[in-house]
């Protein structure tokens, strides 16, 4: 047995010590002979999984129990799936974050509103906690904050299924004010396009049926609509995570699955509308739930309007929440690259500029961990604005902060989201 695999094995299994030595060492051994060779049996211990994947050098070893920032991908921002034309970024303060870690599995999330039922699950193929929407039903978040006229939307989405026969209901997800009511009021859960709303209408398929569409209402009344769109691949993902962003500038709206650009609609927006809630809509039946449905999960709702080139050429400093990373990791997820662009755009039309990247974390774990976490990511964004962008090692230094310098409160999930950052300062 190779040396390095049972000692690793001795401190992640330590109740496997309890066993019989001798039936212990040949159960051990032939697992991981298994797992080595194929890799296809299921029923191993997650803690071999876990020590073969380490000693490959297929994951680090965890340091801190950080939630997760962005969608769960083993995809690293300078690998093959380079968001090469993805241009979002995300809004400078977080006012909303969930993504159902603090939920008790199976129930309807706490503080939200519907008019069916809903669950916090988990996902065989996935990380972390899902919400799973329900057929024929709506839902309400639990937010009470208003977006501003700037802001920005994103979630995860899955379009989970085990049988493919089994046909998709529709999916409508948008933003709406509430007008004089409570963001979350049960007459909101039928009558939502009183003031305003704008949503998207998606019907996943894996023919010519998949579509999808976008309509505003103001006062109750349509105020755009867009042609429906066919097919459309995005809407052909099953079973693996979509990262959906939108975002609102006064009247201007767009909307990104994954790097793909959906819509950019520049009068989409009623001027001056106080949005102020994200809703989800199952609207007609479809397949055993089962069998087929949606889950969502990492909602992230951001204000203000980011202005990269003022903030760190004249303000000296720009800090952002929109560069993400593998939990427990320095792995940076594709869905950075719209900020990593924007840095490096700065950086290439002044070349005489020099920055130092701090990497930030929020108060989970232990410290000294999320110290060295903070400073591995700065070290990753450093080189992929290298390798992906072409800019010089010399007009750039990497320092970690940890969780030293909090601009929020780390007691609620918004603060340690706002926490969780990336700071570009001027040198």
């Amino acid at each position: 047995m190779n040396e390095k695999i049972f000692i690793l094995l001795l401190a992640t299994c330590p109740v496997m010590v309890q066993a019989q030595a001798d039936g212990w060492l040949n159960k051990v051994n032939s697992k991981i002979k298994a797992k080595a060779t194929a890799r296809t049996e299921r029923k191993i211990d997650q803690a071999i999984d876990n020590t073969l994947d380490i000693t490959e050098g297929k994951k680090q070893p965890a340091k801190k129990s950080e939630t997760v920032q962005g969608s769960i991908s083993d995809t690293s921002v300078t690998g093959k799936k380079l968001y090469v034309k993805y241009d979002f970024i995300p809004g400078e303060e977080v006012i909303y974050s969930n993504d159902f870690s603090t939920d008790n599995m199976g129930e309807l999330p706490t503080g939200w509103n519907s008019n069916g039922t809903g669950a916090v699950v988990t996902l065989d193929a996935f990380g972390g906690n899902w919400m799973q929407l329900y057929q024929n039903t709506a839902y309400l978040t639990d937010n009470t904050a208003s977006f501003t006229e700037n802001c920005t939307v994103e979630f995860d989405l899955v379009l989970h299924r085990t049988n493919p026969k089994a046909p998709f209901p529709e999916l409508t997800w948008g933003i709406l004010s509430s007008g004089s009511l409570l963001p979350g009021d049960n007459a909101l859960l039928k009558n939502y396009t009183t003031t305003f709303a704008t949503e998207m209408n998606i019907q996943p398929s894996e023919n010519s049926n998949a579509s999808v569409h976008l309509q505003t209402f103001a006062n109750g009344a349509a105020y755009i609509k867009t042609d429906i769109k066919k097919p459309v691949a995005r809407v052909q993902a099953f079973n693996e995570i979509i990262h959906v962003a939108m975002q609102v500038q006064k009247e201007r709206l767009r909307i990104w699955f994954n790097e793909e650009k959906l819509y950019d609609l520049p009068k989409a927006i009623v001027a001056g509308a106080n949005i102020n809630q994200l809703y989800f809509i199952v609207k007609r039946y479809g397949g055993p739930e089962e069998e087929v449905g949606y889950a969502i999960s990492n909602i992230k709702i951001a204000k203000g309007l980011p202005d990269t080139r003022h903030k760190l050429v004249e303000e000296g400093r720009f800090s952002t929440t929109g560069i993400r990373f593998n939990v427990n990791s320095s792995v940076l997820l594709p869905e950075s690259n719209g900020v990593l662009r924007e840095i490096a755009a700065v950086l290439t039309k002044n070349p005489e500029l020099k920055i130092n990247i701090l990497g930030h974390t929020d108060s989970d774990g232990d410290e000294i961990a999320n110290l060295g976490l903070s400073e591995q990511r700065a070290g990753s964004v450093k080189q992929a604005l290298m390798s992906d962008y072409s800019i010089d090692a010399a007009r750039i230094q990497t320092e970690g902060a940890g969780e030293q310098k909090p601009v929020s409160d780390n007691n609620t999930k918004e603060g340690r989201a706002n926490n969780r950052r990336v700071e570009f300062v001027k040198l």
